[in-house]
């Protein structure tokens, strides 16, 4: 059996792809673990917010079963604190388990790198339903990107945004008025993301729930837009295919404002529901 959690699914037999070799934690005891940032997970030279996320939870899951191999629960719920930006290399990740409960496991897990804590967060672990919705009221958002959907890797910010190596990003470009230079269209995005090489998954909804480009952009808000706190709720097991993201704020209050992301699946299940509030360049 491996020693590291990330290599593969022990429910499906299936073999880790280029997402899951990429936030996969080595133990290395006492509930301590190690693990590499990857330079195709960044942007602006950053590493990613939904895949620091989809790192804390992968982390998460393997304290809650020991550290060996794939473990046999899902993450539930993420939120973090954003403290510092790490950087693209090795990091620890120290974990606690707050609450161990027959539903739901508490895990914390603190990430540092170089003697500095840059991330804390809390996962919250179990099992994610199988059974449909009794009830949902989603987003109307087509299964697949549009004829006239922009495929993300193709823009001139794909040189910062180095997501598109790893993942398939498609913009809807009716609202997207920053790709023509245009202000003041609602900060509201739809997206289409899919890994790949490998097919989506609970952890890699996490990302997806972080996937758009900073939605101040519509407001002509160019450059870096740190996250500062996020929390993440995953409602079920995503079916293969696109994952289909619509992402809007609520306000902006100064440099101030929030985004919030509604992820589903393929068939129209509801996959993840992520909030921010993030920090937004003026001038």
């Amino acid at each position: 059996m491996s020693s590291v959690a990330g290599q593969g699914d022990a429910r499906t037999g299936t073999t880790a792809g280029p997402f899951a070799l990429a936030s996969r934690v080595r133990p290395l005891g006492d509930g301590t673990f190690t693990a590499e940032l990857p330079g195709a997970w960044t942007v602006r030279g950053r590493p990613h917010g939904g895949f620091l996320m989809a790192l804390l939870a992968r982390t998460a899951m393997a304290a809650h079963s020991g550290g060996s191999g794939a473990p046999l629960v899902d993450p539930l719920a993420v939120s973090a604190q954003f403290l510092n930006p790490p950087s693209v290399g090795p990091v620890l990740l120290r974990t606690e388990v707050r609450k161990a409960g027959r539903q739901a496991t508490v895990v914390s897990v603190h990430l540092e790198q170089r003697g500095k804590t840059c991330v804390e967060g809390v996962v919250t672990t179990g099992r994610l339903p199988r059974e449909r919705a009794a009830w949902a009221d989603l987003p109307n958002v087509s299964a697949e990107p549009p004829g006239n959907a922009v495929e993300v890797a193709s823009l001139p910010l794909a040189s910062v945004f180095k997501l598109t190596t790893a993942c398939d990003i498609r913009l809807d470009p009716n609202g997207a008025g920053f790709l023509h230079g245009h202000v003041g269209d609602p900060l509201r995005l739809r997206l289409w993301v899919r890994p790949r090489a490998e097919p989506v998954d609970p952890l890699f909804a996490l990302v997806a729930g972080d996937i758009n480009m900073p939605l101040t952009f519509n407001l002509g808000r160019f450059g870096w837009t740190p996250t500062v706190q996020m929390t993440a709720l995953l409602r079920s097991r995503p079916s293969p295919g696109w994952l289909r993201v619509l992402v809007e704020s609520k306000a902006v209050h100064g440099p101030w404002f929030d985004s919030d992301a509604t992820v589903i699946d393929a068939t129209g299940r509801l996959i993840a529901q992520a909030r921010q509030l993030a920090l937004s360049a003026i001038g």
